[in-house]
């Protein structure tokens, strides 16, 4: 017997591709035993597990407009470009904008891990559905806390980082979990390569405060490079689904435009139509 594993692995205003998937698998009743989120791509699950439909897609094309969800002046006023606690709070508890729905999320037998980075020793930390609950998103926050550009979300007197340091595509965790059909969801294009080039000055300002947690993020490149092409030797022997989009259309991590998130979340909502025939073979 099959056993079936998403998983979405970020990439700031980027995962909006995820969020087109996971809408269009909901349309299609396509469900999977285990979720795997790593930053954004663990908020995108959270409504997917909820089965709340187009909740992401709000998110990413409305709220994210507001000063209050990202922008220079929340750095400035609180060192946090994204506000964790705004987004996976204020807007997401039962008396906020769009409350996630944590009764059909705890209702769902799909289990969840969310992927995080401990600031401390750089060790990987797997969060599981059981550490997220009623107003209790802290998990996903410090999975989506960008080194730098945010500060360490403390869970339990432990700071963490984006989970994308430490295991950015969790494709071997899947496996040793069990699973044999993997659906991957990628935001980066599937054939080039990540380079180090960004991470070397982040890195360096995280070497005062957090040093194994920047030792993660100079070598970023390296991690999130072979665990791709681990996963393509996967997809070879038929165990993973790879799914990227075919173009970035201007977005990255922190930056983003109406037109190329709408692109983007279409992008996503096209490939989910190649997951049932996977999941069947």
């Amino acid at each position: 017997m099959t056993a079936s594993a998403l998983i979405d692995v970020g990439g700031g205003f980027r995962s909006i591709f995820g969020a087109g998937i996971m809408d269009r698998c909901q349309e299609l009743g396509i469900d999977f035993d285990h979720c795997y989120g790593v930053s954004a791509g663990a908020a995108n699950m959270t409504s997917f597990i909820a089965r709340q439909h187009g909740r992401n897609h709000r998110f990413y094309t409305e709220y994210a407009f507001r000063k209050e969800y990202a922008s220079a002046t929340n750095f400035i006023k609180d060192r946090n470009f994204v506000h964790l606690d705004y987004v996976y709070g204020d807007l997401s508890n039962h008396d906020g904008e769009f409350p996630v729905d944590y009764a059909a999320f705890e209702a769902n037998p799909t289990e969840f891990t969310v992927v995080a980075c401990n600031a401390l020793d750089g060790s990987t930390k797997y969060f599981d559905k059981s550490d997220i609950g009623f107003d209790q998103m802290n998990p996903v926050k410090a999975s989506s806390a960008v080194p730098v550009a945010c500060k360490p979300y403390v869970i339990d007197g432990i700071p963490y980082f984006d989970g994308g340091i430490a295991d950015p595509v969790p494709v071997r965790k899947a496996l040793d979990d069990g699973h044999d059909r993997i659906v991957l969801i990628l935001t980066r294009l599937k054939d080039v390569l990540r380079e180090q080039r960004k991470d070397i000055t982040p890195a360096r300002i995280l070497k005062r405060s957090y040093p194994a947690a920047a030792e993660r993020l100079l070598n970023r490149f390296q991690t999130y490079n072979d665990e791709v092409a681990f996963a393509k030797e996967c997809e070879q022997d038929g165990h993973v689904l790879i799914l990227a989009p075919e173009s970035l259309y201007g977005l990255s991590t922190l930056t983003k435009t109406y037109e190329g998130l709408e692109r983007m979340y279409r992008a996503g909502y096209a490939q989910a139509e190649r997951i049932a025939d996977f999941l069947a073979s």
